[in-house]
Protein backbone atom coordinates (compact mmCIF):
# COMPACT_ATOMS: atom_id res chain seq x y z
CA UNK A 1 0.00 0.00 0.00
CA UNK A 2 2.75 2.36 0.88
CA UNK A 3 4.46 1.52 -2.35
CA UNK A 4 1.30 2.39 -4.36
CA UNK A 5 0.93 5.82 -2.69
CA UNK A 6 4.52 6.67 -3.41
CA UNK A 7 4.11 5.59 -6.99
CA UNK A 8 1.02 7.87 -7.37
CA UNK A 9 2.80 10.89 -5.94
CA UNK A 10 5.73 10.44 -8.25
CA UNK A 11 3.44 10.06 -11.24
CA UNK A 12 0.89 12.87 -10.61
CA UNK A 13 2.45 15.10 -7.93
CA UNK A 14 5.35 16.47 -9.96
CA UNK A 15 3.14 18.66 -12.13
CA UNK A 16 1.46 20.01 -8.96
CA UNK A 17 4.84 20.96 -7.52
CA UNK A 18 5.74 22.66 -10.75
CA UNK A 19 2.50 24.58 -10.73
CA UNK A 20 2.98 25.65 -7.09
CA UNK A 21 6.55 26.70 -7.80
CA UNK A 22 5.44 28.71 -10.80
CA UNK A 23 2.75 30.47 -8.78
CA UNK A 24 5.31 31.32 -6.07
CA UNK A 25 7.72 32.68 -8.65
CA UNK A 26 5.01 34.89 -10.19
CA UNK A 27 3.99 36.26 -6.83
CA UNK A 28 7.60 37.07 -6.04
CA UNK A 29 8.04 38.90 -9.33
CA UNK A 30 4.90 40.97 -8.73
CA UNK A 31 6.12 41.93 -5.27
CA UNK A 32 9.50 43.05 -6.63
CA UNK A 33 7.84 45.13 -9.38
CA UNK A 34 5.57 46.86 -6.87
CA UNK A 35 8.51 47.86 -4.66
CA UNK A 36 10.27 49.46 -7.67
CA UNK A 37 7.30 51.70 -8.66
CA UNK A 38 6.31 54.89 -6.74
CA UNK A 39 3.02 54.62 -4.91
CA UNK A 40 0.02 56.15 -6.60
CA UNK A 41 -1.69 59.07 -4.92
CA UNK A 42 -3.63 57.85 -1.92
CA UNK A 43 -1.42 54.79 -1.50
CA UNK A 44 1.34 55.19 1.06
CA UNK A 45 3.55 58.42 0.99
CA UNK A 46 2.47 61.65 -0.67
CA UNK A 47 3.69 62.25 -4.25
CA UNK A 48 6.77 64.40 -4.93
CA UNK A 49 6.02 67.70 -6.70
CA UNK A 50 8.66 69.01 -9.11
CA UNK A 51 8.58 72.82 -9.33
CA UNK A 52 9.02 74.31 -12.76
CA UNK A 53 12.08 76.53 -13.16
CA UNK A 54 11.43 80.24 -13.28
CA UNK A 55 11.45 82.16 -16.53
CA UNK A 56 14.93 83.49 -15.84
CA UNK A 57 16.43 80.04 -16.22
CA UNK A 58 17.55 79.75 -12.56
CA UNK A 59 16.45 76.32 -11.23
CA UNK A 60 14.11 76.37 -8.29
CA UNK A 61 15.55 74.89 -5.07
CA UNK A 62 12.60 72.48 -4.96
CA UNK A 63 13.58 70.86 -8.28
CA UNK A 64 15.48 67.52 -8.17
CA UNK A 65 19.04 67.46 -9.55
CA UNK A 66 17.94 65.53 -12.61
CA UNK A 67 15.26 68.13 -13.50
CA UNK A 68 15.93 69.75 -16.83
CA UNK A 69 16.84 73.46 -16.64
CA UNK A 70 15.18 75.67 -19.20
CA UNK A 71 17.43 78.03 -21.13
CA UNK A 72 17.58 81.59 -19.77
CA UNK A 73 15.17 84.01 -21.38
CA UNK A 74 16.36 87.41 -22.45
CA UNK A 75 14.62 90.07 -20.27
CA UNK A 76 12.33 92.35 -22.20
CA UNK A 77 13.82 95.79 -22.64
CA UNK A 78 11.62 98.50 -21.09
CA UNK A 79 9.91 100.75 -23.55
CA UNK A 80 11.83 103.97 -23.94
CA UNK A 81 9.77 107.04 -23.03
CA UNK A 82 8.57 109.01 -25.99
CA UNK A 83 10.93 111.91 -26.61
CA UNK A 84 9.48 115.28 -25.69
CA UNK A 85 9.71 117.75 -28.52
CA UNK A 86 11.62 120.84 -27.40
CA UNK A 87 9.56 123.94 -28.12
CA UNK A 88 10.66 127.46 -28.90
CA UNK A 89 8.80 129.88 -26.60
CA UNK A 90 7.21 132.96 -28.06
CA UNK A 91 9.26 136.13 -27.63
CA UNK A 92 8.28 138.27 -24.66
CA UNK A 93 8.08 141.49 -26.65
CA UNK A 94 4.80 140.58 -28.32
CA UNK A 95 3.17 139.61 -25.05
CA UNK A 96 2.89 143.20 -23.87
CA UNK A 97 0.51 143.98 -26.69
CA UNK A 98 -1.56 140.92 -25.89
CA UNK A 99 -2.06 142.16 -22.33
CA UNK A 100 -3.75 145.32 -23.56
CA UNK A 101 -5.77 143.52 -26.22
CA UNK A 102 -7.08 140.83 -23.87
CA UNK A 103 -8.08 143.29 -21.19
CA UNK A 104 -9.81 145.45 -23.80
CA UNK A 105 -11.72 142.47 -25.26
CA UNK A 106 -12.80 141.36 -21.80
CA UNK A 107 -14.81 144.56 -21.41
CA UNK A 108 -13.45 145.39 -17.96
CA UNK A 109 -16.30 146.84 -15.90
CA UNK A 110 -13.83 149.02 -14.02
CA UNK A 111 -12.92 151.22 -16.95
CA UNK A 112 -16.30 150.95 -18.70
CA UNK A 113 -18.31 152.07 -15.65
CA UNK A 114 -15.96 154.93 -14.80
CA UNK A 115 -16.03 156.25 -18.34
CA UNK A 116 -19.81 155.99 -18.48
CA UNK A 117 -20.29 158.01 -15.30
CA UNK A 118 -17.61 160.61 -15.96
CA UNK A 119 -19.02 161.31 -19.45
CA UNK A 120 -22.32 162.61 -18.07
CA UNK A 121 -23.05 166.29 -18.52
CA UNK A 122 -23.37 166.97 -14.82
CA UNK A 123 -22.11 164.78 -12.00
CA UNK A 124 -24.21 164.62 -8.87
CA UNK A 125 -23.17 163.30 -5.48
CA UNK A 126 -24.82 160.02 -6.39
CA UNK A 127 -22.59 159.82 -9.47
CA UNK A 128 -19.49 160.29 -7.37
CA UNK A 129 -20.72 157.65 -4.97
CA UNK A 130 -21.06 155.30 -7.94
CA UNK A 131 -17.50 156.03 -9.02
CA UNK A 132 -16.26 155.32 -5.51
CA UNK A 133 -18.23 152.07 -5.35
CA UNK A 134 -16.83 150.96 -8.70
CA UNK A 135 -13.27 151.46 -7.54
CA UNK A 136 -13.88 149.64 -4.27
CA UNK A 137 -15.49 146.67 -6.03
CA UNK A 138 -12.41 146.46 -8.24
CA UNK A 139 -10.27 146.08 -5.10
CA UNK A 140 -8.39 149.31 -5.61
CA UNK A 141 -8.51 149.77 -1.83
CA UNK A 142 -10.06 152.41 0.39
CA UNK A 143 -7.05 154.72 0.50
CA UNK A 144 -6.29 154.84 -3.24
CA UNK A 145 -10.03 155.09 -4.01
CA UNK A 146 -10.39 158.20 -1.90
CA UNK A 147 -7.37 159.75 -3.58
CA UNK A 148 -8.57 159.14 -7.12
CA UNK A 149 -12.12 160.36 -6.41
CA UNK A 150 -10.85 163.58 -4.87
CA UNK A 151 -8.45 164.19 -7.76
CA UNK A 152 -11.16 163.51 -10.35
CA UNK A 153 -13.69 165.81 -8.68
CA UNK A 154 -11.16 168.62 -8.61
CA UNK A 155 -10.17 168.19 -12.23
CA UNK A 156 -13.74 167.91 -13.49
CA UNK A 157 -14.80 170.94 -11.51
CA UNK A 158 -11.90 172.99 -12.89
CA UNK A 159 -12.17 171.92 -16.50
CA UNK A 160 -15.95 171.49 -16.55
CA UNK A 161 -15.58 168.99 -19.33
CA UNK A 162 -17.97 166.25 -20.32
CA UNK A 163 -16.28 165.32 -23.58
CA UNK A 164 -15.69 161.54 -23.58
CA UNK A 165 -12.19 161.84 -25.08
CA UNK A 166 -11.10 164.37 -22.48
CA UNK A 167 -12.69 162.39 -19.67
CA UNK A 168 -10.93 159.27 -20.79
CA UNK A 169 -7.56 161.08 -20.92
CA UNK A 170 -8.19 162.44 -17.43
CA UNK A 171 -9.11 159.02 -16.05
CA UNK A 172 -6.12 157.38 -17.73
CA UNK A 173 -3.79 159.86 -16.12
CA UNK A 174 -5.21 159.24 -12.66
CA UNK A 175 -5.15 155.44 -12.98
CA UNK A 176 -1.61 155.45 -14.35
CA UNK A 177 -0.43 157.48 -11.37
CA UNK A 178 -1.95 154.89 -9.04
CA UNK A 179 -0.28 151.97 -10.84
CA UNK A 180 2.99 153.93 -10.64
CA UNK A 181 5.06 153.43 -13.82
CA UNK A 182 8.21 154.59 -12.00
CA UNK A 183 8.62 151.31 -10.07
CA UNK A 184 11.40 148.96 -11.19
CA UNK A 185 9.67 145.91 -12.65
CA UNK A 186 12.70 144.19 -14.17
CA UNK A 187 13.66 140.66 -13.10
CA UNK A 188 17.14 140.21 -11.67
CA UNK A 189 18.32 137.09 -13.49
CA UNK A 190 21.97 137.97 -14.02
CA UNK A 191 24.57 135.51 -12.62
CA UNK A 192 27.06 136.90 -10.13
CA UNK A 193 30.62 136.12 -9.03
CA UNK A 194 31.33 134.81 -5.55
CA UNK A 195 34.42 135.56 -3.46
CA UNK A 196 36.42 132.87 -5.26
CA UNK A 197 35.57 134.29 -8.66
CA UNK A 198 33.24 131.41 -9.54
CA UNK A 199 29.99 132.15 -11.34
CA UNK A 200 26.90 131.83 -9.20
CA UNK A 201 23.52 131.56 -10.91
CA UNK A 202 20.72 133.93 -10.06
CA UNK A 203 18.36 132.29 -7.56
CA UNK A 204 14.65 133.01 -7.94
CA UNK A 205 12.39 131.67 -5.18
CA UNK A 206 8.69 131.39 -6.05
CA UNK A 207 6.18 131.30 -3.19
CA UNK A 208 2.40 131.40 -2.85
CA UNK A 209 -0.67 129.70 -1.48
CA UNK A 210 -2.46 126.71 -2.96
CA UNK A 211 -4.69 127.34 -5.95
CA UNK A 212 -2.96 130.40 -7.35
CA UNK A 213 -1.28 128.49 -10.20
CA UNK A 214 2.18 128.73 -8.66
CA UNK A 215 3.77 125.62 -10.20
CA UNK A 216 2.29 126.46 -13.59
CA UNK A 217 3.65 130.00 -13.23
CA UNK A 218 7.16 128.63 -12.56
CA UNK A 219 6.92 126.57 -15.74
CA UNK A 220 5.75 129.58 -17.73
CA UNK A 221 8.47 131.75 -16.21
CA UNK A 222 11.05 129.23 -17.41
CA UNK A 223 9.69 129.75 -20.91
CA UNK A 224 10.00 133.53 -20.49
CA UNK A 225 13.65 133.21 -19.46
CA UNK A 226 14.46 130.74 -22.24
CA UNK A 227 12.86 133.10 -24.75
CA UNK A 228 15.16 135.84 -23.42
CA UNK A 229 18.23 133.63 -23.96
CA UNK A 230 18.78 132.46 -20.37
CA UNK A 231 19.79 128.94 -19.35
CA UNK A 232 17.63 127.64 -16.52
CA UNK A 233 17.48 124.87 -13.91
CA UNK A 234 14.23 124.11 -12.09
CA UNK A 235 14.07 123.00 -8.46
CA UNK A 236 10.92 121.08 -7.45
CA UNK A 237 10.98 121.90 -3.74
CA UNK A 238 7.27 121.19 -3.37
CA UNK A 239 7.90 117.69 -2.04
CA UNK A 240 4.47 117.23 -0.48
CA UNK A 241 2.69 116.83 -3.81
CA UNK A 242 4.15 114.29 -6.20
CA UNK A 243 2.01 115.82 -8.94
CA UNK A 244 3.79 119.16 -8.50
CA UNK A 245 7.20 117.65 -9.29
CA UNK A 246 5.79 115.75 -12.28
CA UNK A 247 4.10 118.88 -13.56
CA UNK A 248 7.23 120.98 -13.22
CA UNK A 249 9.36 118.31 -14.90
CA UNK A 250 6.99 118.30 -17.86
CA UNK A 251 7.12 122.08 -18.16
CA UNK A 252 10.91 122.00 -18.13
CA UNK A 253 11.21 119.18 -20.65
CA UNK A 254 9.13 121.10 -23.16
CA UNK A 255 11.80 123.80 -23.39
CA UNK A 256 14.85 121.63 -22.69
CA UNK A 257 15.25 122.73 -19.05
CA UNK A 258 16.36 120.14 -16.43
CA UNK A 259 14.46 119.71 -13.17
CA UNK A 260 16.01 118.71 -9.84
CA UNK A 261 13.51 116.78 -7.73
CA UNK A 262 13.42 114.51 -4.67
CA UNK A 263 13.57 110.74 -4.99
CA UNK A 264 10.65 110.33 -2.56
CA UNK A 265 7.59 112.20 -1.44
CA UNK A 266 7.97 114.24 1.74
CA UNK A 267 11.72 114.84 1.38
CA UNK A 268 13.29 117.96 2.86
CA UNK A 269 12.39 120.89 0.57
CA UNK A 270 15.45 122.88 1.62
CA UNK A 271 17.72 120.04 0.52
CA UNK A 272 16.06 119.92 -2.89
CA UNK A 273 16.49 123.68 -3.29
CA UNK A 274 20.16 123.41 -2.32
CA UNK A 275 20.74 120.55 -4.78
CA UNK A 276 19.12 122.59 -7.54
CA UNK A 277 21.57 125.44 -6.97
CA UNK A 278 24.49 123.02 -6.90
CA UNK A 279 23.34 121.42 -10.17
CA UNK A 280 22.97 124.85 -11.79
CA UNK A 281 26.50 125.75 -10.77
CA UNK A 282 27.85 122.51 -12.20
CA UNK A 283 26.01 123.09 -15.49
CA UNK A 284 26.91 126.77 -15.69
CA UNK A 285 23.24 127.79 -15.82
CA UNK A 286 22.18 131.42 -15.53
CA UNK A 287 19.09 131.05 -13.34
CA UNK A 288 17.65 128.63 -10.78
CA UNK A 289 13.87 128.72 -10.36
CA UNK A 290 12.80 127.11 -7.06
CA UNK A 291 9.16 126.10 -6.70
CA UNK A 292 7.90 125.74 -3.12
CA UNK A 293 4.85 124.10 -1.58
CA UNK A 294 1.60 126.04 -1.40
CA UNK A 295 1.40 127.72 1.96
CA UNK A 296 -1.57 128.93 3.95
CA UNK A 297 -0.58 132.21 5.55
CA UNK A 298 -2.05 131.18 8.93
CA UNK A 299 0.04 127.98 9.21
CA UNK A 300 3.06 128.93 11.29
CA UNK A 301 4.84 125.60 10.75
CA UNK A 302 4.68 125.84 6.99
CA UNK A 303 5.88 129.43 7.03
CA UNK A 304 8.79 128.40 9.26
CA UNK A 305 9.73 125.80 6.66
CA UNK A 306 9.71 128.47 3.98
CA UNK A 307 12.03 130.49 6.18
CA UNK A 308 14.34 127.46 6.39
CA UNK A 309 14.52 127.22 2.60
CA UNK A 310 15.45 130.88 2.45
CA UNK A 311 18.19 130.48 5.05
CA UNK A 312 19.68 127.43 3.31
CA UNK A 313 19.74 129.15 -0.07
CA UNK A 314 21.28 132.37 1.22
CA UNK A 315 24.22 130.39 2.60
CA UNK A 316 25.09 129.61 -1.00
CA UNK A 317 24.30 132.98 -2.58
CA UNK A 318 21.92 135.87 -2.02
CA UNK A 319 18.43 135.47 -3.44
CA UNK A 320 18.05 137.45 -6.63
CA UNK A 321 14.24 137.47 -6.55
CA UNK A 322 11.44 136.24 -4.30
CA UNK A 323 8.27 136.23 -6.38
CA UNK A 324 4.86 135.90 -4.75
CA UNK A 325 2.15 134.42 -6.97
CA UNK A 326 -1.30 135.90 -6.33
CA UNK A 327 -4.64 135.14 -7.92
CA UNK A 328 -6.05 138.45 -9.20
CA UNK A 329 -9.59 137.26 -8.48
CA UNK A 330 -8.98 136.88 -4.73
CA UNK A 331 -9.09 140.63 -4.13
CA UNK A 332 -8.18 141.93 -0.70
CA UNK A 333 -7.47 138.39 0.55
CA UNK A 334 -4.46 138.42 -1.73
CA UNK A 335 -3.23 141.54 0.03
CA UNK A 336 -3.32 139.75 3.41
CA UNK A 337 -1.30 136.88 1.93
CA UNK A 338 1.23 139.30 0.52
CA UNK A 339 1.85 140.90 3.91
CA UNK A 340 2.73 137.59 5.60
CA UNK A 341 4.95 136.34 2.79
CA UNK A 342 6.79 139.64 2.66
CA UNK A 343 7.61 139.36 6.35
CA UNK A 344 8.84 135.75 6.09
CA UNK A 345 10.55 135.57 2.71
CA UNK A 346 11.25 139.18 1.75
CA UNK A 347 9.12 139.34 -1.40
CA UNK A 348 10.65 141.45 -4.17
CA UNK A 349 7.93 141.13 -6.83
CA UNK A 350 4.35 140.05 -7.45
CA UNK A 351 3.07 137.72 -10.16
CA UNK A 352 -0.66 138.20 -10.76
CA UNK A 353 -2.40 135.26 -12.41
CA UNK A 354 -5.87 135.24 -14.01
CA UNK A 355 -5.68 138.96 -14.65
CA UNK A 356 -7.53 138.99 -17.97
CA UNK A 357 -11.29 139.22 -17.88
CA UNK A 358 -11.54 140.09 -14.20
CA UNK A 359 -12.87 143.13 -12.36
CA UNK A 360 -10.26 142.62 -9.65
CA UNK A 361 -7.50 144.41 -11.55
CA UNK A 362 -7.44 147.05 -8.82
CA UNK A 363 -5.44 144.62 -6.67
CA UNK A 364 -2.43 145.83 -8.67
CA UNK A 365 -2.82 149.23 -7.06
CA UNK A 366 -3.59 147.91 -3.58
CA UNK A 367 -0.61 145.53 -3.39
CA UNK A 368 1.88 148.08 -4.59
CA UNK A 369 0.59 150.87 -2.36
CA UNK A 370 0.45 148.74 0.78
CA UNK A 371 3.73 146.85 0.38
CA UNK A 372 5.86 148.93 -1.90
CA UNK A 373 6.40 145.77 -3.97
CA UNK A 374 5.88 146.08 -7.73
CA UNK A 375 3.85 143.75 -9.90
CA UNK A 376 6.44 142.29 -12.26
CA UNK A 377 4.58 139.59 -14.18
CA UNK A 378 0.96 138.93 -15.08
CA UNK A 379 -0.84 135.82 -16.26
CA UNK A 380 -3.03 136.48 -19.27
CA UNK A 381 -4.65 133.09 -19.82
CA UNK A 382 -4.16 129.32 -19.93
CA UNK A 383 -1.66 129.14 -22.80
CA UNK A 384 1.99 128.21 -22.17
CA UNK A 385 3.20 131.64 -23.29
CA UNK A 386 0.50 133.67 -21.52
CA UNK A 387 2.84 135.05 -18.86
CA UNK A 388 4.07 138.54 -19.64
CA UNK A 389 6.14 141.27 -18.01
CA UNK A 390 3.77 143.80 -16.48
CA UNK A 391 3.47 147.07 -18.36
CA UNK A 392 1.55 149.82 -16.51
CA UNK A 393 0.45 151.70 -19.62
CA UNK A 394 -0.75 148.57 -21.42
CA UNK A 395 -2.63 147.56 -18.27
CA UNK A 396 -4.43 150.90 -17.87
CA UNK A 397 -5.25 151.10 -21.57
CA UNK A 398 -6.67 147.61 -21.38
CA UNK A 399 -8.89 148.60 -18.47
CA UNK A 400 -10.17 151.58 -20.41
CA UNK A 401 -10.80 149.51 -23.53
CA UNK A 402 -8.14 151.14 -25.65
Amino acid sequence: MTHEILTWLLAGGVPLVVIVAGVGTAVGLRRRRRTQQPPAPGEGAAPTRVAAPPATGIPSQAAPPEAETLPALEPEAPEAPAPVAVETPAPTSGRLTRLRDRLARSGSPLGARLLAVLSRDRLSDADWDEIEETLLLADVGAGPTGEIVDALRTRVRVTGTGDPAQVRALLREQLLDLVDPTLDRSLDTTPTLDEDGATTPAIVLVVGVNGTGKTTTVGKLARVLVADGRTVVLGAADTFRAAAAEQLTTWGARVGVPTVRADREGADPASVAFDAVRAARADGADVVLVDTAGRLQNKAGLMDELGKITRVLTRTAPLSEVLLVLDATTGQNGLNQARVFTEVAGVTGIVLTKLDGTAKGGIVVAVQRELGVPVKLVGLGEGPDDLAPFDPEAFVDGLLGA
